[in-house]
């Protein structure tokens, strides 16, 4: 692994995370109803429902609610009518864009989105403008320093379980899988009782662009920080080199 740490990216977000925590329990409790609703409120019947669980668990989501969250999405099956949406778009500088959302209302998501682009001199793009620079993988993070595993035995235990690529760096492993993967791999390295920093199926950039002109990271964080603030909004991904 090369360029920057994977798992210092990961603890910056946790940071941002952890000073918006109703944020981040509203878009993992809405992953939670759409997860029971397509596949029931068993975990072990629901390996979607199990991947959600893994997520919230690292976000540091209290086990009672989680529970509540299952709970009140088994008795509300029938109103749970949330759509997954995805946006792709420019930023400052040729910048791309990716923004994935969760929403009962697909023209409000649209508006906001838009309008997060426009206020950051950017613009929204068809689909597939962008995400041909990005390959859909299964991505594990692994804190070093909390794995007691050996890395040589780390790197076996997830290939053999279906992993792609195992790389390492100072302070972390990285795991990416295919996407239809990924669950079994996650619960391979669980039932071992791997300690994952983040387990997600995400986006990853296939090259990274700098932005050095000021006013164009400026537009661009103007863009990132209202989408942040959009509860529809659950991912958003960009091939900026940090």
């Amino acid at each position: 692994m090369s360029g920057h740490s994977k798992f210092a990216n990961i603890k910056h977000k946790k940071e941002k995370n952890d000073a918006a925590k109703g944020k981040v329990f509203t878009i993992i409790g809405r992953e939670i109803a759409v997860a029971v609703k397509e596949g029931g409120p068993d975990p072990a019947n629901n390996s979607r429902l199990r991947d959600v669980i893994a997520k919230a668990k690292a976000n540091n989501m209290p086990n009672d609610t989680i529970d509540r969250g299952i709970k009140k999405a088994a008795g509300e099956m029938g109103n749970v009518n949330y759509e997954y949406v995805t946006y792709e778009g420019y930023g400052p500088s040729g910048i791309a864009i990716i923004v994935e959302a969760l929403t009962d209302n697909k023209n409000r998501t649209f508006s906001n989105v838009r309008n997060a682009f426009t206020k950051g001199s950017g613009t929204i793009g068809t689909q597939g403008c962008v995400s041909y620079m990005f390959d859909k993988k299964g991505q594990i993070i692994i804190d070093r320093e909390e794995c007691e595993m050996d890395p040589d035995d780390l790197m076996m235990t997830a290939l053999d379980a279906g992993a792609e690529d195992f790389s390492e760096e100072e302070d972390s492993f990285e795991i990416l899988t295919d996407p239809e993967e990924f669950s079994s791999v996650r619960q391979a390295l669980e039932d071992q009782g791997i300690p994952m920093a983040s387990a997600e199926v995400t986006m990853i950039p296939q090259s990274y662009v700098a932005l050095t002109d000021e006013a164009d990271i400026r537009q661009l964080n103007r863009t990132l920080d209202l989408l942040d603030d959009d509860d529809d909004v659950q991912a958003v991904y960009t091939n900026l080199e940090e």
